[in-house]
This record gives structure tokens, sequence and C-alpha cells, in this order.
């Protein structure tokens, strides 16, 4: 396990609520992870977490086995090392233009400038905005600045990327772009989590989903699995439509089965993995 949570709490500073309650799980390594539950139940700042920003009151994180230390130094490695992509794309963005924000992390991190000059040119490719390049961010739209944020980690090359809500504010076409650059991302060995509250993206597109309520984890498991279980409809999140189109045509107690099937029908059909059909399953 890349990243691992052992009886972790967190409460923020003048609550008396904690936001994570004794929350243990593992992100395993190479799967494609969801993380969902209603506002406020703790996917934020799981991630925060993660990524070292915070620090829990009680408990353990690991990284690659290891107790997280919190000098500046190792949490500077960790944080190349577990890329974090917050909600709001602002928050991100600290250069002057598309490409200067793009290279700001790698020169941070002491890349070299060959490198750097590679990286931003992929990166300007891969995330449509080469004709942005000299663009000013803060004249940018949402969904601009969130293709950006999203790419300023991704260039880094984590091992881990953690995406707080990366849809908000794509259009249809720049959400299957975001999919299909996932799956690379995938493919060369990054490990991606997502929080979301989009159900039916989570059914389509994870290999694993992590149910989260009032700061603990409710139930964890392969999605066919997790939408059907009791834990999970008690919760009245409600149900993505791929599965309930299972339990419409196949019954209750062969919904799950009927996921799987749908899931293997499209890889064999079309020769992609599910996470890369999810834009035009949900669009």
């Amino acid at each position: 396990m890349p990243i691992e949570f052992e009886a972790i709490q967190y409460t923020y500073p003048c609550r008396l609520q904690p936001a994570i309650a004794d929350l243990s799980l593992n992100i395993p390594v190479g799967k494609a992870c969801a993380l969902i539950g209603r506002n406020g139940c703790g996917k934020t700042t799981l991630f925060r977490l993660a990524n070292g920003l915070y620090r829990p009151q009680r408990g353990l994180i690991r990284w690659h086995g290891k107790p997280l230390r919190y000098q500046p130094a190792v949490l500077r490695q960790l944080r190349r090392q577990v890329g974090l992509v917050f909600q709001d794309p602002e928050q991100q963005l600290v250069a002057t233009t598309v490409e200067e924000d793009l290279s700001y992390g790698l020169c941070n991190h002491d890349v070299p400038v060959a490198e750097i000059a590679l990286r931003v040119q992929q990166a300007l490719h891969d995330f449509d905005l080469v004709e942005l390049a000299t663009t000013p961010v803060n004249t940018l739209s949402l969904g601009q600045k969130r293709r950006l944020a999203i790419a300023d980690i991704a260039i880094l090359q984590p091992q881990l990327l953690l995406l707080d809500e990366p849809l908000a504010y794509l259009d249809p076409p720049q959400q299957r772009n975001l999919c299909q650059i996932l799956a690379r991302l995938q493919a060369a060995g990054t490990t991606v989590a997502i929080a979301t509250h989009d159900l039916d993206f989570a059914a389509a597109w994870a290999d694993w989903v992590f149910v989260l309520d009032r700061g603990q984890l409710v139930i964890a498991g392969a999605p066919a699995d997790i939408f059907t279980a009791p834990q999970f409809i008690d919760l009245g999140l409600g149900q993505p439509l791929l599965t309930t189109v299972a339990q419409l045509t196949t019954g209750e107690e062969r919904a799950s089965m009927a996921i799987a099937s749908v899931q293997r029908a499209l890889w064999q059909r079309y020769g992609l993995s599910p996470r890369e059909l999810t834009p035009f399953l949900w669009n």
C-alpha cells in the first residue's frame, strides 16, 4: 500500500466535532479509487492529511510502510510524490501565465531546465492548453483554471495523485479528455484517487470505492458490490444509473453481477477499460 491511515483523528481548530474520527484505510497501489459521501463527510480533510498539509491529532499515517514525519524536507519530498489538486483551482495557481505556472513546481524541485521545457510542452498538449500558453492566469475561465491546476500537479509525475472534485467546471469534451489523461497516468504507474459527489462517475470509473460518513469509513470495496450494499443504501445518497438499470433488469440479488458483466462487455466491445469509457457512459 502506498499510503495507510491507522486510527486517524483530526479536528479543526475551534470545532468540537472531529472531521476525521478513528479512521483506518489503505489506498491500494495502481487502483482507480473514488471517495464518496455527503458534504462534510471528511473527503477533503483526508486528502489534505495524505498530502501532509494537515497533521492528525491521533493515529498514524504511513507512506510506503514508513510513518510520516513532519519535518520540512520530508514534507517537501512527500508533496512531490503525493500530488493534491484542490477543489478550488484558484488556490493552486501562483504564476503570471499558463506556461510559467506549469513550470513553477518543477523549478521548486530542481528539475533540469531542458526537462522542464519538455514537460511543459507535453502538459500544454495533454491538457489542451497550447493556445493559452502565454495567457495571463487571472483571465482564464474556471474550466481553464481547473485544467491548469490538474496539469500543475500531473506534470510533477507523482506516485499518488489526489483530485478533489476534478470534474467541476469542465464541459463534457474536457471531462472525456481528463479521463483519458488519468488512464494514461495509471498505465504509467500512478495511483489515482478522486473525491467526488458524482456516483455515476464513481461507478463507471473506479476500481475501488471508499464510502465516508461523519469522518468515518462506512464501507470499501469494488463498485459493483458497494452500490448494492445495505450500508451504502442506508446513507440515502441515491444510486448510480448503472446500478439502477442492473436492478431493474436482473433483480436486486443479481445487480452486482450485472454491473460487472456490463463493464466486461464494454471492454470486449470497444477494447478500452471502463474508466476510459466513463465520460461516454454518463454524458
